[in-house]
C-alpha cells in the first residue's frame, strides 16, 4: 500500500489556471498501471490547456479547487482505482461536490474523469462514483463481432444536445478514443454527444456545470472536438 500511494502521489494533482481575468482548475487523476500510466496525459493537457491562453501550475492540495473557478478531472485506468486515488487526496471528494454541485463551478470530466460522475461503475466489481449522473459505468460490447474492444482510434461524433463545451463543433467532427467501458445514463437528456461503435454510446454527458467526454480533448484538436478553449470561456 506504501509503494501505491507513493506512485499515487506522483500522478494525482491540482491545476490551477488563469485566463485573463478568469481563473481555471483541474483536478488531473491518474493511476500507475505501468505501460498505462498517464503522466504524458497530464502533460498533454497541460500543454493544451497553456495553447489557449491559460497559465498552469500543478498541485496536490484539495484547496485549490475552493480557488479555482473551473475543474477537469482526466483519468486513465480502472474506476475503482482512479476513485480510490480521489479518495486519497485528503478532501478532495468534498471539495469537488462542494465546488461543481453546490456552487456551480464549471466541470469537465475526460475519460476515466467522466467515468467516476455516475453513480456507479461496473469493473471488477461494483464501485460507487461521484453520483453526480443517474448513470453506469459498464463494458463495451459491440452488436458487430469484428469490432474489437477496447474502442481505439478516431470516430465520428454525433451532437445530441447542445453545450458551451461543444459550440462550433461542425457535424461529422472526429475525435479520438481508448476506452472499455462506456457510461449508460438513465436519462437521455443527460447525453450531449454519441458515437456508434457497434452501437450507439456516449460521447459526452452531463448538463449545466457538469459534463465529461470519454475521449481525449487534447489529442482531438486538430479535427475540431472539443478542446481546452472551449472550457476557459464556457460562464461560471
Amino acid at each position: 500500500m506504501a509503494g501505491w500511494s507513493r506512485r499515487l502521489a506522483l500522478l494525482l494533482a491540482v491545476v490551477l489556471a488563469i485566463f485573463p481575468a478568469l481563473s481555471l482548475a483541474a483536478a488531473a487523476h491518474g493511476y500507475d498501471f505501468g505501460p498505462t500510466s498517464s503522466p504524458a496525459n497530464h502533460a498533454h493537457m497541460h500543454g493544451a490547456l497553456e495553447h489557449a491562453g491559460a497559465r498552469v501550475s500543478l498541485s496536490g492540495d484539495a484547496a485549490e479547487i475552493e480557488r479555482a473557478a473551473r475543474v477537469v478531472l482526466p483519468g486513465v485506468g480502472a474506476f475503482a482505482d482512479c476513485m480510490a486515488g480521489l479518495k486519497a487526496l485528503p478532501g478532495m471528494i468534498e471539495a469537488l461536490a462542494r465546488n461543481v454541485i453546490e456552487r456551480g463551478k464549471p466541470f469537465l470530466g475526460i475519460c476515466v474523469g467522466m467515468q467516476l460522475m455516475a453513480r456507479r461503475g461496473i469493473e471488477h466489481g461494483t464501485h460507487d462514483g461521484l453520483g453526480w449522473l443517474d448513470a453506469e459505468v459498464r463494458p463495451i460490447e459491440p452488436a458487430d463481432p469484428a469490432l474489437k474492444v477496447p474502442h481505439m482510434g478516431w470516430n465520428e461524433l454525433e451532437i445530441a444536445s447542445r453545450h458551451p463545451l461543444l459550440d462550433g463543433i461542425e457535424p461529422g467532427a472526429h475525435a479520438y478514443f481508448v476506452h472499455s467501458f462506456a457510461m449508460r445514463c438513465a436519462d437521455p437528456k443527460s447525453v450531449i454527444a454519441r458515437v456508434d461503435y457497434g452501437g450507439p454510446l456516449v460521447g459526452g454527458a452531463g448538463g449545466g456545470n457538469p459534463v465529461g467526454t470519454p475521449f481525449h480533448p487534447e489529442k482531438s484538436q486538430a479535427v475540431g472536438p472539443p478542446t481546452p478553449r472551449h472550457l476557459l470561456p464556457w460562464p461560471a
